[in-house]
């Protein structure tokens, strides 16, 4: 029997060349995910194979070349659809047709391309959601979005670019469309309030923020067509439209961190939810990101080093140097033997998700209006950068993507990183508590 190498075609990026695999159900459910992308050949037909992403996903594809083939001639790679919305045997039968005719000289992905050329930007979003939505840029880029992140992207490109472009062909979008496209959502005309359900309702709201972040995510969606062959270039790039918010970051002063300390204080003297102002506090004393804390697990957590050893960030696996206070507060929480999460849910098995109900109530009584758990992140950084900390030690810190090395975790209870820590969340800490007279004292420049 020809090997895998033998019988598909030169090029298939992450090929799976261990052994002959003949695709049936049997072997395509078999195939289970790794950390990233990979093929796996079909051993009897050459050229159809099974794609499975990092997320788990299954797609049946065909490549060949072009022009009655040739070393010479274009590759052509085509996507057949997902395992589940088609079997084996029907994936097989399609893949024998697209190569019967690529061998007499046709070239099926060309064709398939013109037609989607002339698809309406609704077609092509829904396109995008099934094959396109991977990471752009960065360390983790290629890599599928996290589910969430998913769902926000496809929410503002279906709220926003469906009521406005949504039936028009993909090869009608030039500069000009994009440009009033943005001015139109900048206005509000993509903004509604609409009740779907029994105590459900859309909300959509337009304005320049909404223009500026729906621009990207169309920018990303032209981006995946110009790589399947449906468009030859993105209309975004020549526009004249803001792409980036541009906008001053938030942070507190220690002042106002004091505010909001006394509102932590207040509201959990008025019965609010203890695990909401834990979660809230760590907020702050950490940098870490809302969820990162609301979701932390008692395994990401190693007391005798001082670390949050999260296994799934924005940035994938990051390590964090706590300071002595966070330390002191995940010492204080209650744990529940029977659930992994550090904040369990009240009911079920996820982690508690009560704090929307919390913040607008912080944000009151502290008479901080506009502040969100973000702004914590940004006000840890830039309390340790006005201490006099150095950066690379700030991006420790907060757990950028260049410091998530094997080499730092081996070391990072040693690290200057874990020390600065200590210094800045000493300071959130004692104006959290209303210190602020120990904090300029004692905790005065970072030295």
């Amino acid at each position: 029997m020809d090997t895998i190498s033998e019988r598909c075609p030169q090029g298939w990026p992450e090929m799976d060349r261990s052994s002959s695999v003949l695709l049936t159900k049997r072997a395509v459910d078999a195939a289970q995910p790794r950390g990233e992308r990979y093929h796996v050949c079909d051993s009897k037909l050459a050229g159809f194979a099974l794609r499975v992403e990092a997320s788990g996903t299954k797609t049946f594809v065909v490549r060949y070349r072009a022009d009655d083939g040739g070393r010479s001639a274009p590759r052509r790679f085509v996507t057949i659809g997902r395992y589940g919305t088609l079997t084996v045997d029907e994936a097989r039968k399609q893949a024998k047709t697209l190569l019967g005719a690529a061998a007499k000289g046709d070239d099926p992905a060309n064709e398939r391309g013109k037609k989607r050329r002339e698809i309406t930007m609704t077609k092509l979003i829904d396109l995008y959601e099934e094959e396109g939505c991977f990471i752009q840029r960065g360390q983790r880029q290629g890599e599928p979005m996290k589910e969430r992140t998913k769902a926000y992207t496809l929410a503002r490109l279906r709220h926003h670019v469906g009521p406005l472009l949504g039936h028009k062909r993909v090869s009608e979008i030039g500069t000009g469309e994009i440009e009033r496209f943005v001015r139109d959502v900048a206005a509000g005309k993509t903004a509604r309030d609409e009740k779907t359900g029994p105590r459900k309702r859309i909300i959509v709201r337009g304005g320049d923020g909404a223009a500026r972040k729906v621009v990207r995510d169309l920018s990303a969606v032209f981006s995946f067509a110009n790589r399947r062959g449906i468009m030859t270039v993105n209309p975004v790039e020549k526009a004249s439209v803001r792409k980036t918010d541009n906008r001053r970051e938030r942070f507190l002063t220690l002042e106002e961190v004091a505010k909001l300390g006394a509102a932590f204080d207040a509201l959990e003297a008025e019965g609010a939810n203890p695990k909401a102002i834990a979660i809230a506090r760590l907020w702050a004393l950490t940098g870490c990101r809302r969820d990162e804390i609301a979701g932390l697990r008692w395994s990401e957590v190693d007391f005798e080093r001082g670390l949050l050893i999260l296994a799934d960030s924005k940035t994938g696996k990051s390590i964090r140097p706590l300071g002595a206070a966070a330390i002191a507060l995940l010492h204080a929480v209650d744990r529940d033997p029977e659930a992994s999460f550090v904040f369990p849910a009240e009911l079920g098995d996820s982690h508690y998700q009560g704090t929307k109900r919390l913040w607008p109530k912080v944000i009151q009584k502290a008479t901080l209006p506009g502040v969100t758990p973000h702004t914590l992140r940004h006000t840890m950084g830039s309390t340790a950068v006005s201490s006099g900390e150095a950066l690379a030690l700030t991006g420790a810190i907060l757990g950028h993507a260049n410091l998530r090395s094997t080499a730092i975790y081996a070391h990072v209870q040693n690290d200057p990183s874990k020390r600065a820590a200590d210094r800045v969340t000493k300071k959130i800490a004692n104006a959290l508590a209303g210190k602020l007279r120990d904090t300029r004292q004692r905790g005065d420049a970072v030295r």
